[in-house]
């Protein structure tokens, strides 16, 4: 967890996609609808196969919920795992997802959920979050048609997402919600309180999020700066972290989440959380999504095998 900031350099492959990404305008650029519509070909990869990937839609009070479902196992009585996607609460969908989702799936034999909650600024804070309520509600009564284990949910997320995914975790425990048996929290974000982390001092530009971005992001999802110290929206800043599920949470070296991450492991671990801290060393955020970066697919390895620890009992 003190890992040196710059421990290795770089890695060739993450370095690489750094290039292609430069050639990208930056994120507060480019129109909110090609944010949430238009997946960059260097992030797209032939879809794996799976067993079942069917879109849903979950009932809520004023709208429906879009989810998309991945089983690759005929078993009945699966566990769940509710995933909710990166993109600053204000962009990404279960498309640009999708292989993410699949290999997760794939990987682990379970059932994984991919939500596509509103999103700001049109659904400032706490919009998103409660449709992840609504979310977990409802895959504890079995998502549905599909028969999973509503006694054994997940609740899984990167950056904007594990800032959800966290968040969720809180809330559900703090008003005695459906149970979640593990949350796993890829690169997130934890504080928008405090952009002047060792890691943004080091990496605010250059390294594909950049610390505009997130001020961008931020003055849309919670365009009232009294939210900021929210402990739904600023999940470390919450004054209690006991008795929260175990966490696996996966920061990476070239971020500017990462230290916020990596505080957030140490929080739950003195509140007697069972944690695994998972830094990719050589990363930069966004890896996951990333079809040519090795790390990738070793980071759905580590998930999958989080989440067959976690409920295979």
């Amino acid at each position: 967890m003190n890992e040196p900031a710059h421990s290795t350099g770089l890695d060739p492959q993450a370095a690489a996609f750094l290039k292609l990404i430069g050639m990208l305008p930056p994120l507060k650029d480019v129109p909110l609808e090609v944010l949430r519509t238009e997946l960059p070909p260097i992030f797209y990869s032939q879809p794996l196969h799976i067993k079942i990937v069917e879109d849903m839609k979950i009932p809520a009070c004023d709208r429906e919920i879009p989810v998309r479902i991945y089983v690759n196992s005929l078993k009945e009585r699966l566990p769940i795992a509710l995933y909710f996607h990166g993109g600053g609460w204000v962009a990404g969908c279960t498309n640009f997802y999708d292989n993410v989702c699949r290999s997760i799936a794939r990987k682990s034999g379970y059932i994984v959920a991919s939500v596509d909650y509103s999103l700001a600024p049109e659904h400032p804070f706490p919009a998103g979050l409660v449709d992840c309520c609504r979310a977990l509600e409802w895959a504890a009564g079995g998502g549905g048609f599909l028969g999973g284990d509503g006694r054994r949910i997940a609740v899984c997320g990167d950056s904007a997402g594990g800032n959800l995914a966290a968040a969720l975790a809180l809330k559900s425990r703090d008003e005695r919600g459906p149970a979640i048996g593990l949350q796993v929290l890829i690169y997130p974000s934890l504080d928008l309180s405090n952009l002047d982390t060792q890691s943004y001092r080091l990496f605010h530009s250059g390294y594909y999020l950049q610390r505009e971005d997130v001020e961008y992001f931020r003055s849309l999802y919670l365009p009232n700066p009294s939210d900021w110290k929210n402990p739904y929206a600023s999940p470390l800043l919450h004054e209690n972290h006991a008795g929260l599920p175990p966490a696996l949470i996966i920061t990476d070296e070239f971020d500017v989440l990462r230290d916020e991450g990596e505080a957030y492991a140490e929080k739950l671990r003195s509140s007697g959380v069972d944690v695994k801290l998972s830094r990719y060393a050589g990363m930069i955020h966004g890896f996951i999504c990333m079809p040519t970066v090795d790390a990738s697919h070793r980071a759905t390895d580590e998930i999958a095998a989080a989440l067959r620890t976690a409920f295979d009992r």
